[in-house]
């Protein structure tokens, strides 16, 4: 009998053994995984088992050790875009150690639980794109490390609760897309020293914009209250803002002139539409001619009536109205023929920035997408006759195809000649030679396979060669020949960042001033926003660094070493490894195996397939080097570090920490007293673009257009 009983005893000990094993945090996760729908074979929690001891292997759960645990503690949940069904249950409240909880773009429904936030950690609450309701808990605030909270696009409803000013800490503030109503309370706003994000977008507020929003000191990007119901004056205080805000306040009921002091300066039309009683500039009404009396001209007389009747009949006035759209619109496109007709002999503006190779054409410099530019490139059935005839020779000799227009020559002038060896990488050979006219261009020869594979390969260039901007290096031919492939582009004469800011001491060159470095900023942002929105691929570049952003004799920036991982592994060269890129002096480092310190955190996760964030990362690190003098291939502090955040973390804790401006920027600037507001509106650009989680990172466009509100 005692012996069936232990056997009993030890049965239930092997079945209850791992239910009881489960982790504390496991067990809080596990509610979120029951407040779920989970439709069958669909299931985001299929590795969620109440059997692990830990849960820290499940999809979208990130641990950490915690000092005076034996076991990690869960700081993450990251469960977003999985369509999942249910309600926020409030047990992960109990996650004491939760930093960061991402479940957006799900359909998640209810209000939000008071006792999430007993989690006293967490510093991220993303919850936007579903459909929660209710609300705002007051408790919110008792998070004291609360830095980013993102509730847009749901159904959350009532007003502002007075107590958000207790979220010191708080930095991004983003309820766009809600049913929030009432006042903006003026109270918050004081208190709020470290928000650089406020969007209160597409609500119901009304009443007038609290002048309290003006002291916003640390906010950066765009101030967004459009589509409200907000009414009044503008606060003049708005004006105080830094010169990095843009405002967008349309669809609003706002009235009265528009100030021209300080931030509205720098504001254009746009950010104030549809404000039918707001006028002055930038708006093309004058406060002048829209005070109009009631005996004015629009108001009806005793008169008007009986003119208006002898005048033409609305039906014919909308006839003669449409009659003339269509002639102005027939017009244009004949305009638009005829201009694309004639487009390679004229002086227009075009993406370039060039009219004829080797002559620059500096006062046409066209903006990110404007001018004429379609899509980025230009006059594409030359190129698709390029293209066509470089497709029928692929199959049999090699032959020179150029995908410029205005520039040609033969393979045997290339051949015969000067040329020299600029550089040897990963990324093949790369030659300066110099043409028979004197033009020096920049040669890349690949590897020589991929003799199978032309039509791919064809298709790569021509798209690289369609991307066409001042900023961007411009590819202008290619060779292709079973046993040899070449691309020829522009060379740019005076090498590249890395180089110039660092020079042969180490140290970056005298010449390099604000203003310069500054207006390379500017450039590199816009080339890269072009690759971004405007080219035909959106093409990201994935390798941002200073050595790939070369200079001219003028110190204008041009990107380079953008789209060529995909004609490497058709030829068959090894494109892990760095080096440089068509056009200019490649860099001269040729080890493989150093670690890229300019790199995203996440893309140094094996796998990860790059994104248009990653370049935003790289070019924070790059504006950071820019205003520090500091690389973050060696610490601030030693020359040993390649840690890839030391940069970042050096740069933070110094804004935290609230040291002197002068201990954190190069040394070489501290004379230009007069940049020190310039200099403190970029360090803002550059932190925003180093965020450690990729969702909040700006886009590149947006980064272009904060730097180039800067100093103008």
């Amino acid at each position: 009998m005692k012996k069936l009983v232990l056997f009993l005893l030890f049965f239930l000990f092997l079945n209850l053994k791992p239910v009881l094993s489960l982790s504390p945090d496991g067990l809080s996760l596990l509610s979120l995984k029951s407040a779920v729908d989970q439709p069958a074979g669909q299931s985001a929690f299929a590795d969620w088992n109440e059997n692990d001891t830990t849960p820290c292997r499940w999809s979208g759960i990130s641990c950490m050790n915690i000092t005076g645990f034996p076991d990690p503690r869960v700081v993450g949940i990251a469960v977003a875009g999985k369509n999942l069904r249910g309600y926020i249950p409030s047990e992960l409240g109990t996650l004491i150690y939760l930093r960061r909880l991402n479940l957006h773009n799900n359909n998640f429904y209810g209000s939000i639980p008071d006792q999430l936030f007993n989690a006293t950690s967490l510093h991220s609450l993303f919850l936007y794109g579903n459909n929660l309701s209710g609300s705002l808990p007051p408790s919110i605030c008792n998070l004291p490390r609360l830095q980013n909270l993102d509730l847009s696009s749901n159904s959350l409803s009532g007003s502002l609760p007075e107590n958000l000013k207790n979220c010191k800490q708080l930095q991004r503030l983003i309820l766009a897309q809600n049913k929030f109503s009432g006042e903006i309370p003026d109270g918050i706003w004081p208190e709020l020293d470290n928000l650089v994000q406020l969007d209160l977008s597409s609500n119901e507020f009304n009443e007038s914009i609290p002048s309290s929003i003006g002291e916003l000191n640390s906010l950066s990007g765009t101030l967004n209250l459009s589509y409200n119901h907000l009414s009044g004056k503008l606060p003049k205080s708005l004006g105080d803002l830094p010169v990095t805000v843009s405002f967008d306040l349309r669809n609003n009921n706002l009235s009265g002139e528009i100030p021209e002091t300080g931030s509205f300066a720098n504001q254009g039309p746009t950010a104030f539409l549809n404000n039918p009683l707001l006028c002055g500039f930038p708006l093309q009404k004058s406060c002048k001619s829209s005070n109009i009396s009631p005996s004015g001209s629009q108001n009806s007389g005793p008169n008007s009536g009986e003119s208006q009747k002898k005048g033409l009949s609305p039906g014919l006035i909308i006839l003669i109205s449409a009659a003339d759209a269509a002639g102005v619109a027939l017009l244009g496109l004949i305009i638009v023929y005829i201009y694309w007709k004639k487009k390679d002999s004229s002086n227009s503006c075009s993406c370039t920035g060039k009219s004829k190779f080797g002559h620059n054409d500096k006062g046409k410099l066209c903006s990110l997408c404007s001018c004429v530019c379609v899509n980025g490139f230009q006059n594409e059935d030359s190129e698709f006759e390029d293209h066509e005839k470089g497709e029928r020779s692929g199959k049999g000799a090699g032959e020179l195809v150029a995908i410029d227009k205005g520039f040609s020559f033969e393979l045997d002038e290339l051949l015969r000649a000067s040329a020299y060896v600029l550089g040897k990488s990963g990324l093949g050979i790369v030659y300066k030679v110099v043409l028979g006219n004197g033009v020096p261009v920049a040669v890349r020869r690949l590897g020589e396979g991929g003799e199978q594979r032309y039509k791919e390969f064809a298709a790569e260039v021509q798209a690289i060669g369609k991307v066409k901007h001042p900023n961007v290096v411009k590819l202008r031919a290619y060779y292709w020949a079973p046993d040899e492939k070449l691309l020829i582009s522009d060379f740019i004469s005076n090498g590249n960042l890395a180089n110039a800011m660092r020079g042969k001491s180490g140290q970056p060159s005298t010449s390099m001033s604000w203003s310069t470095r500054l207006k390379i900023a500017k450039g590199a942002a816009r080339g890269l926003a072009y690759l971004h929105e405007c080219s035909p691929r959106k093409f990201v570049h994935g390798d941002v660094k200073p050595s790939n952003i070369l200079l001219d004799n003028e110190f204008l920036p041009y990107i380079s070493d953008f789209g060529l991982n995909r004609l490497i592994n058709i030829t068959g060269s090894n494109s892990s490894s760095s080096g440089g890129f068509i056009g200019g002096l490649p860099y001269k480092s040729i080890q493989t195996e150093r670690t890229n310190n300019y790199r995203a955190p996440e893309a140094r996760v094996p796998g990860n397939r790059p994104t248009q964030k990653w370049d935003v990362y790289s070019f924070g690190i790059v504006l950071l080097e820019l205003l520090t003098g500091k690389s973050p291939e060696l610490s601030p502090t030693t020359s040993t570090s390649t840690e890839v955040l030391d940069l970042v973390r050096w740069v933070r804790k110094g804004f935290e920490e609230e040291n002197p401006l002068s201990d954190m920027v190069d040394p070489l600037l501290l004379q230009e007293v007069h940049a020190k507001k310039e200099v403190m509106a970029v360090f803002h650009v550059a932190l925003a673009c180093t965020e450690a989680d990729p969702e909040i990172r700006p886009r590149m466009k947006t980064v272009s257009e904060n730097l180039e509100r800067i100093g103008t």
